[in-house]
């Protein structure tokens, strides 16, 4: 435990910092499921109307530091990907 006054603002710090990048880390991952769901269901007219707000979603992520910006370029180019082999 924090024993000085500036550790312990610190601590107070990061915790709400975790809690922020945890809602958004559930916020992607959820976003994320909904998609590969409508994958899986070959729905693909929902895939498109839904990839603009996952997309958004991973550079907002990128730009906040909570993934890699290359992880969300990765991630981008496999959905698009995804949704060009539904058949």
């Amino acid at each position: 435990m924090p024993i000085t006054t500036s550790a312990k603002k610190a601590l107070r710090g990061s915790r709400r910092k975790r809690e922020v990048n945890l809602r958004q880390k559930k916020s992607i991952t959820e976003t994320v499921k909904g998609f590969r769901k409508l994958i899986a269901e070959k729905k693909q007219k929902e895939a498109v109307a839904m990839l603009p707000a996952l997309q958004k979603a991973l550079d907002k992520s990128a730009k906040r530091g909570l993934i890699k910006p290359n992880a969300a370029a990765r991630k981008k180019s496999r959905f698009v990907k995804m949704i060009k082999g539904i058949k």
